[in-house]
Formats: C-alpha cells, sequence, structure tokens
C-alpha cells in the first residue's frame, strides 16, 4: 500500500543524501524523531484491548528498541551492543545506523533520551518477559523511504493506560516529545536547505502521513494549525498535538504498526521493522497476511 506521493518521497529522500550544514542536519534529526513518537497506545474502553496486558507492553517494547538504537547511534554512533548488550537478547544489530551532526547541546539531549531508553528497556523487561531486538532498519535510505514523516510519539502512545509500573516511562517519553517539538516551534520558519520547505510544513506533512498510514482519522497535528484547531481556538502555535481537550489522542496497536511499518497496514512489515515486530500483537498480525 501506498500512500506518500512520488515528489514529496523524493523531497524526503533528499532530505537525508544532501543536507550538507549541522543546521539542516539537526532540523531533520528532529523531524525524523516526531514520525515515531507520540503515539500512545490509549485505553478508552476494556472491550478495545487486548485481553492481556503483558501484549500491550509488548508493542510498546518494540518502539523503545527502535527509539533506543535511534537516539544512541544519532548521538554516538553507536547503539545497545555497546551501551547494554544484554538488553538485546542476541537481537540483530540495527541497520545502517549512523551519527548524526548535531551541535553539542543537542548531542547533549538526544544522548540523554538515548540513556532514558535504556532504562525504559529494563522497567518493561522487568515487567514482563519480552523478546530479543527485533531487526530495525534505521538507514538514511529508509529515511528517504518513510520518513515524509518521523519517534517519540509512536512511543508515547503505546503506554498509556497498558501498566501502572510504566506510566514514569510515559511521562519521560511525552517530555521528550515536547522538548522536540518545543525546538522545532523556535525553528518553525526556517527554511529547510534546499527544499525551500519551512519546519512548519515540514511536521505538517509528517502529520498528515502518520494520519494516512494509522488509517483512523486526525490523530496527529503539525506545529502550527488553524486557531480554531489551537488550544482552547485561542491560538495557531502547537507545540503539543492533542486534541479538543487538550489531551494526548489515542492510537491502537495495529494502528501504530500501519505507521512504523511505513505500510499502511499492519499485516504488511516494512519501514523500521523490515521483518515485522516481535510480541503477540505484532506476530498475530503477520501471521494473517
Amino acid at each position: 500500500m501506498h500512500h506518500t506521493s512520488s515528489s514529496l518521497k523524493k523531497k524526503i529522500h533528499m532530505a537525508f543524501n544532501i543536507i550538507s550544514n549541522s543546521m539542516s542536519s539537526f532540523i531533520v534529526f528532529l523531524l525524523v524523531f516526531l514520525f515515531y513518537s507520540s503515539n500512545e497506545i490509549f485505553v478508552r474502553s476494556w472491550d478495545t484491548i487486548p485481553k492481556s496486558d503483558a501484549d500491550l507492553i509488548e508493542v510498546a517494547l518494540n518502539l523503545e528498541y527502535l527509539e533506543a538504537e535511534f537516539f544512541l547511534y544519532g548521538a554516538e554512533g553507536y547503539g545497545l551492543d555497546v551501551v547494554n548488550p544484554n538488553l538485546t537478547e542476541g537481537g540483530p544489530s540495527p541497520i545502517g545506523g549512523k551519527i548524526a551532526d548535531l551541535s553539542p547541546l543537542i548531542k547533549d539531549i538526544i544522548f540523554q533520551f538515548g540513556l532514558q531508553e535504556v532504562g525504559h528497556l529494563r522497567a518493561i523487561k522487568s515487567t514482563v518477559r519480552g523478546f530479543s531486538r527485533p531487526l530495525l532498519n534505521i538507514s538514511s535510505a529508509i529515511f528517504g523511504q518513510i520518513i515524509t514523516y518521523v519517534i517519540p510519539y509512536v512511543g508515547l502512545n503505546g503506554y498509556v493506560g497498558a501498566n501502572p509500573l510504566l506510566q514514569s516511562a510515559t511521562a519521560k517519553a511525552s517530555g521528550q516529545d515536547a522538548i522536540i517539538r518545543g525546538l522545532l516551534y523556535e525553528r518553525r520558519d526556517e527554511i529547510v536547505i534546499p527544499y525551500k520547505v519551512s519546519v512548519t510544513e515540514f511536521t505538517n506533512r509528517i502529520s498528515n502521513l502518520r494520519n494516512k498510514l494509522g488509517r483512523e482519522g486526525i490523530k496527529d497535528e503539525g506545529l502550527v494549525v488553524p486557531k480554531e484547531l489551537g488550544a482552547e481556538g485561542e491560538v495557531t502555535g502547537n507545540i503539543l498535538s492533542a486534541n479538543d481537550y487538550s489531551l494526548s489522542y489515542p492510537r491502537t496497536p495495529k494502528e501504530i504498526l500501519r505507521i512504523v511499518y511505513g505500510t499502511g497496514d499492519e499485516h504488511v512489515p516494512g519501514g523500521f521493522y523490515p521483518l515485522g515486530a516481535n510480541g503477540t500483537i505484532a506476530k498475530s498480525y503477520l501471521e494473517r497476511n
């Protein structure tokens, strides 16, 4: 299933091959982060969630592996195999991880995020048995293909309501998302070279793609929205993407898989997870394919 336009794919592909200055690299790195961040698995009704909380937490575990590797590689050029190899449980090393061209301040922030994700992994594995690290593709090539959008928003949505022991991890992920969106909002009018597209427009396109892939209506918004969609209908700034009540948008496990696979189909792996995600829920969809 293909939801992205060819012209947009070309622009995003260029973003990871042509960027030659640190500011553009910094902005694009933050935009990538937005794609898979902030997608909470939010429990509204016991009729709409899996029977076992453990199954739900396993979905979040997949996302934590992705976030940990993305942040660690981006900041330092290495991942869990160096920082905490025991957490990988022998799972394959990520494809294409590279250090990003970041300022000292942003590098420090991103490295802190990476270490926080290591803590999240330890927390989850102390709660459920879990599984080994799935094969992850964090190469520039995959960004060029599916980052018509961008990583804590998907992870964040993977926790809410799943288990009280993970609520602190939810708060951390929410904080990461807020920091990244805040940094981008400060630069919202800057043009990302060489595309002649502003940071605001990039975030709008990211949100549009995520909504298309999720296939469940509007559950994501860019940094600037029409005033009527802003907080209490009073502002156009949208540092935190939220609904009419300024609460986080919910996403089900299958919506999240559609997004991180980049296929719009929970049964068809791809994107960040070329062989699919691990765990009971993800595997059940793959088996039906």
